[in-house]
């Protein structure tokens, strides 16, 4: 049932009431008995709650990617892990000054 918001002409309270679309405004102030005007409010926002509503609810599960940009995601994450994985090895094949048993090989 929407809601909807009145104020007295006489005494200027405005209060909220919870009525069927089809019922009668209110005519008659609940504080002083004087005559109402029922207000044009904007109402109450729609809320989605849930898991991913634009990801599970429209079309066969995509998340607004085509098939080439999915593609293209999925290519530049697999170089970005790579470039991580080299770098915390040492680069590209480069040496370091450690030998393999960890030991300095300069001293």
């Amino acid at each position: 049932m929407p809601t909807y918001e009145y104020k007295c002409k006489s005494c200027e309270i405005e209060f909220e009431r919870f009525q069927r679309i089809s019922d009668d405004p209110i005519t008659e102030c609940p504080e002083c008995g004087g005559e109402v005007q029922r207000l044009i409010s904007t109402g109450g926002g729609l809320v989605f709650k849930g898991p991913g509503f634009y990801a599970t609810d429209y079309g066969s599960g995509s998340s607004g990617r085509s098939g080439s940009d999915r593609q293209a995601a999925k290519e530049a994450a697999k170089e970005a892990a790579k470039d991580s994985s080299k770098e915390a090895s040492g680069g590209k094949g480069g040496s370091t000054s450690a030998g393999k048993d960890g030991s300095d090989a300069g001293s």
